[in-house]
């Protein structure tokens, strides 16, 4: 039994740069997570980077302080976690900002973006837009889309500088006495986003 404990201690002390790296990639990117075999292929990944940074890193210093310098287990560990953090990181920075894609794209071999869902990369692409907001009952929302759901079937719109629509105008002008400075909506009560590039002046 010890001999079994010592062995899953040992897995997961190896695996254990991997896992902190995918759970910082996790939590600053849309992306969900996957299976519990896709974490451990993940985490797998990110420790096997962790590791040739932490011999190349060591490695270094070994060549540099050559005289005292103590090359501990917990030392590489450290190392190695640090490493594999800040090659999640990058990876987050390059896949928040299309970087990868935005490359193969240019030359041909790809049409796909790096975002998770067509849903993500269409608002990614469209930061500087107003939008109206299409909900049940044919109300429309006009304003400015300060937060968004990850997703388009949970989540909560923030929309701020918000003005109710004229139904019955043919021309997109605001309900008098009807502007709102925010207001959350459920993206379930969403039919359809609008994307307007326009100045909120304009609309008045």
């Amino acid at each position: 039994m010890s001999w079994a404990s010592s062995e899953v201690v040992s897995v997961f002390v190896f695996l254990l740069p991997g896992f902190v790296a995918a759970a910082v990639f996790y939590s600053l990117t849309s992306y969900p997570k996957p299976n519990e075999f896709g974490q451990v292929v993940q985490a797998l990944v990110f420790t096997m980077v962790g590791q040739a940074f932490t011999w190349i890193i060591l490695g270094t210093l070994e060549m540099l302080i050559w005289e005292g310098f103590l090359r501990t287990e917990g030392l590489e560990i450290a190392v190695s976690v640090l490493s594999a953090v800040m090659f999640a990181l990058i990876a987050v920075y390059i896949s928040n900002n299309d970087i990868a894609h935005r490359v193969f794209r240019s030359i041909g071999l790809t049409k796909e973006d790096s975002y998770p869902s067509r849903w993500y990369s269409t608002f990614a692409q469209n930061t500087e837009c107003y939008v109206v907001l299409h909900l049940k009952g044919e109300r429309r929302l006009y304003g400015w889309p300060e937060e968004w759901p990850r997703q388009p079937g949970k989540g909560h719109f923030k929309v701020i500088e918000c003005e109710w629509l004229d139904e019955d105008s043919d021309n997109n002008q605001a309900v008098k006495g009807a502007e709102t400075f925010a207001m959350l909506v459920r993206v379930e009560d969403v039919e359809m986003v609008e994307f307007i590039r326009a100045e909120f002046d304009d609309w008045e």
